[in-house]
């Protein structure tokens, strides 16, 4: 009788442990970046100020190969008069300002970009694992980066990238809806 007796309690013990234990999901952020079109979207707006800060850059470093070549050509330089020499310097060290300036600029908005594609895409995985968790009775979504172990089937990360692309799909419609209302507004603007 004593051994029914503590099984039992064992059991019941377990029982109310078993309901106090936490479930937690976990999601791979850098999957919901890579995979979501969510994160597609924002890596391609990230990908054209790239580009576009690039040209500027190269186009800069081009000039100032030429005005290089220029200096190293002992004839171009004998057929300039002094005032011409002169320009041709000021025009160099100014386009080396140039370059070293854009440089800075490029590294402080791509490093400003990534933070805000960061914070844009990690609202948008919040508000999803939310969703996730309350479907699937979650008490936690956590970031896979802070998990040493998963156990198999905690991972979250394929419905929460769903619903990602649900949210922006809507926000996406609601959009072009927007766009198709205020066709004059935006000639205002313009004009």
């Amino acid at each position: 009788m004593r051994k029914f007796f503590f099984s039992a309690v064992i059991l019941g013990a377990c029982a109310l442990c078993a309901e106090e234990i936490p479930l937690i999901g976990v999601v791979n952020f850098a999957t919901c970046i890579t995979e979501s079109k969510a994160g597609k979207k924002e890596q391609e707006n990230m990908e054209s100020m790239r580009q576009q800060m690039t040209v500027l850059v190269e186009d800069t470093e081009k000039e100032l190969r030429e005005i290089s070549a220029k200096f190293e050509d002992p004839e171009y330089l004998d057929s300039l008069s002094p005032k011409a020499e002169e320009e041709l310097k000021n025009r160099f060290h100014a386009l080396q300002e140039d370059l070293g300036r854009y440089q800075n600029q490029f590294y402080q908005v791509l490093n400003q970009a990534n933070y805000q594609m960061i914070q844009k895409v990690s609202n948008t995985v919040a508000k999803a694992a939310e969703i996730i968790a309350t479907q699937n009775a979650l008490d936690y979504v956590m970031n896979k980066d802070a998990c040493f172990y998963i156990r198999p089937g905690l991972d979250v990360t394929e419905s929460i990238i769903s619903e990602m692309d649900k949210k922006f799909d809507l926000d996406q419609k609601a959009q072009k809806l927007t766009d198709l209302n205020e066709p004059g507004q935006t000639l205002e603007k313009a004009g």
